[in-house]
């Protein structure tokens, strides 16, 4: 019963009426073999236009994605059955009875919540990291049926019934190869924050003959992104003859985007192990945690000390196994994305261990651009709002301006995934990274998820923690001198999620910086996400090039700024 009036509740606050009467509604039982302890978590129902593929990897975000209800289930056993009916919130359609009538694909999957008792005696159910990078869809342990065909009929009164019969298989560790190596860390900080054995991964790409040069010790890069599940981008083969091409929806002018991505990664193993490549190690971390794929390599209160448990226990412990030379003049950090915005992010909290960012398409760097609103100034995240009238703000774009979601849209989708900052995506996981915790265990909501009201008083905790260049500004008398000359930002001026509006804020601030930054910024004409600072070559190619076009400025780095009797040469072998 609260869950119906939350749900009302928050239709009622849309300008929505609950469409309860008269409707079709779907049960869902428990069926799995051996589901016979009481299990938790999210329910989602998935209803596909497309028989293409399984309805749940038709989720989106977009306007044409899938349509998705969720709920909240507790002490949900084998033979037991949850019902989803016309007061459950939804995405696109906000209820059963916007779902217009037809024959659809359906399916239910549980995405399984595990109870966490944190170090600050709040427990929280949440779930947890168990080797897809929190991808519901893939998570080994989560719960789903069977897609099934239907006919269905919002004003039809009956019930469709689903089972939940498969449980998710495990996925296999990844296997130490030539070049590939993987190091698996237990964090004493982590596993005390989160009341359990808590573990960073790193996939470690090693130098040619690396085995055969025990003298030398190597610079690190630490290749920030999303969950790995293995280093990307690397093949010591060439691209398979046999190869089924598959076209990239994301550029239009690619039709076979998977050849070129298999001849990008031969193309850089050849380079990698070229006689004038340096010889260094390369990372890929999985820091994959109960809230995202990634854990924004900061401190957080509710993700956890991650900014100091990558930099102070993982990275010496990395070098110490893999030979690294151990400084922070060795050191590099790099990505896209939320990669961009880890590579920076670590280098302005931690300006001593690492001798520059190469921050590509950042998320955003400065918060009265989060994206396009300013959480400071204005007084609602969705919503332009004038006396008389309101326009929606924008999610993402192509590079011609058309729109896919709204800001509402996404935050809609999120909520239906995952109440309490559960859904495992883009808006949950910054608010779990820069928020406060809430009494309830919890992260605090920005804004109301269901009207975007904003907080001030959150947003102002974000400020004052996590809002890079508002940081810069404030601290730079004292970071200016340690970070001159690190700084390097890139970014599509037709960025798809507007990241490029506070990369411009930014280079305002850097522009009059005394001392002056010495780094970078610059944009790419009418280029998309992720643009990452090659003007010679399309966003298609550029963004697979990551690992070797920073590599030329971080060796002159290096070279101007190592201190005496530093090595410089037992890693340059041939």
């Amino acid at each position: 019963m609260k869950r119906k009036f939350f749900v009302g509740a928050a239709l009622a606050a849309l300008g929505m009426q609950p469409h309860v009467s008269h409707a079709e509604t779907f049960k869902v039982e428990m069926a799995a073999p051996g589901a016979t302890q009481a299990l938790e978590g999210r329910l989602i129902l998935i209803i596909a236009a497309s028989d293409k593929t399984e309805p749940r990897f038709q989720v989106d975000s977009s306007f044409d994605g899938a349509q998705i209800f969720g709920v909240n289930v507790e002490g949900y056993k084998k033979g037991e059955v949850r019902g989803i009916d016309g007061t459950v919130l939804g995405y696109p359609g906000r209820s059963l009875a916007d779902v217009p009538a037809g024959t659809y694909t359906v399916q239910a999957v549980l995405h399984k919540y595990d109870t966490y008792n944190l170090s600050n005696g709040k427990v929280v159910k949440l779930p947890a990291a168990r080797g897809a990078g929190q991808n519901w869809r893939k998570e080994p342990g989560n719960i789903i049926s069977k897609p099934i065909k239907v006919d269905f009929d919002p004003k039809r009164p009956g019930e469709i019934k689903l089972a939940l019969t498969d449980v998710l298989p495990p996925i296999a560790e990844p296997k130490d190869s030539e070049f590939i190596r993987h190091f698996k860390f237990k964090s004493p900080s982590l596993s005390k924050f989160w009341g359990r054995d808590v573990f960073i991964n790193g996939h470690v790409l090693v130098p040619k003959d690396f085995d055969k040069h025990p003298e030398a010790r190597y610079p690190l890069a630490i290749f920030h992104g999303h969950f790995p599940a293995d280093f990307g981008g690397f093949r010591t083969t060439p691209p398979d003859p046999d190869l089924k091409c598959e076209p990239s929806r994301r550029f239009i002018n690619e039709s076979c985007y998977n050849r070129t991505e298999q001849q990008e990664a031969y193309d850089f193993y050849k380079k990698w192990t070229s006689p004038d490549f340096p010889r260094m190690l390369i990372v890929e971390i999985d820091h994959s945690n109960p809230y995202y794929d990634d854990s924004y390599a900061v401190n957080s209160a509710n993700i956890g000390p991650y900014g100091d448990a990558i930099t102070y226990e993982f990275i010496p412990a990395l070098e110490a196994k893999f030979r690294g030379i151990g400084a922070g003049w060795s050191r590099f950090l790099y990505g896209g994305s939320t990669g961009g915005w880890e590579a920076l992010a670590a280098q302005v909290f931690y300006p001593d261990e690492y001798n520059g960012a190469f921050a590509a398409c950042p998320d955003p760097i400065d918060f009265r651009q989060m994206m396009v609103t300013n959480i400071y100034e204005d007084k609602n995240a969705y919503w332009r709002i004038g006396p008389f009238g309101r326009v929606a703000k924008p999610g993402k774009r192509d590079y011609l301006g058309h729109i896919s979601h709204t800001i509402e849209d996404e935050n809609r989708w999120e909520l239906v995934l995952g109440d309490k900052t559960r859904s495992g995506a883009q808006w949950d996981v910054w608010e779990a990274v820069y928020s406060p915790m809430g009494e309830d265990g919890y992260p605090k909501r920005i804004w109301n998820k269901e009207t975007g009201e904003i907080d001030p008083a959150v947003a102002q905790y974000w400020k004052e923690n996590y809002d890079l260049r508002h940081i810069l500004e404030r601290d730079w008398k004292t970071l200016g001198p340690k970070l001159q000359n690190k700084i390097h930002i890139y970014v599509g001026d037709m960025d798809n999620f507007y990241l490029n509006n506070a990369v411009y804020l930014m280079e305002d601030f850097l522009k009059k910086t005394d001392p002056p930054y010495g780094g970078e910024v610059t944009y790419g004409d009418r280029d998309e996400h992720c643009w990452n600072g090659d003007p010679t070559l399309p966003n298609s190619v550029s963004r697979l090039r990551y690992n070797s076009m920073y590599v030329e400025k971080m060796l002159k780095r290096m070279e101007t700024s190592a201190p005496p009797g530093a090595d410089l040469k037992s890693w340059r072998y041939r």
